[in-house]
């Protein structure tokens, strides 16, 4: 009877989020949304709005603020929060300053992940490739992150999802 709730349990498991075992969270907490200035988020969304229009770019734009343009359509599954994501990125402020690169496929739990692209990842698939345009509050917000990226820094990030569990 161990052996097959042991592997009942790795199965579960291999299936990822979903079942019983392994909640799949498909919206990001509102707790979390709420902890960001919503002043400050709403300027940010103008600022990317104006950015993406001078440079004459149509974007998706997500409820949260979130804009993205996909470049590369994924597959129909999409990841929960508690996915282990695997991607390749390179992230730069809106003056083209790059601040990370993540060009080897790199994973994560995605409910650890800024905001931004927790919301923005809820809505791809597998082999998706993106741009994300992320309002300051849903990425490092008023306190920057390091050297690199300054306090209520709009963030840009090329993406791609290559597969998640």
């Amino acid at each position: 009877m161990k052996h097959v709730i042991f592997m009942a349990g790795l199965l579960a498991l291999a299936a990822g989020c979903g079942t019983a075992e392994a909640p799949c969270t498909k919206q990001v907490p509102q707790s979390k949304i709420d902890l960001v200035d919503q002043t400050q988020l709403q300027a940010d969304i103008v600022a990317l709005d104006a950015y993406l229009d001078s440079k004459a770019i149509v974007a998706v734009k997500d409820p949260s603020g979130v804009r993205y343009v996909i470049t590369k359509a994924g597959d129909d599954t999409r990841p929960c929060l508690q996915s282990t994501v695997t991607v390749k990125y390179a992230g730069r402020l809106m003056n083209g300053t790059g601040f990370d690169a993540g060009v080897n496929p790199t994973s994560f739990t995605l409910g650890n992940l800024v905001l931004g692209w927790q919301f923005a990842f809820l809505n791809f698939g597998k082999g998706t490739k993106a741009t994300l345009y992320i309002p300051s509050g849903y990425g490092y917000g008023p306190a920057g992150s390091g050297t690199r990226i300054p306090p209520n820094s709009n963030l840009i990030f090329d993406i791609e999802l290559i597969t998640f569990i």
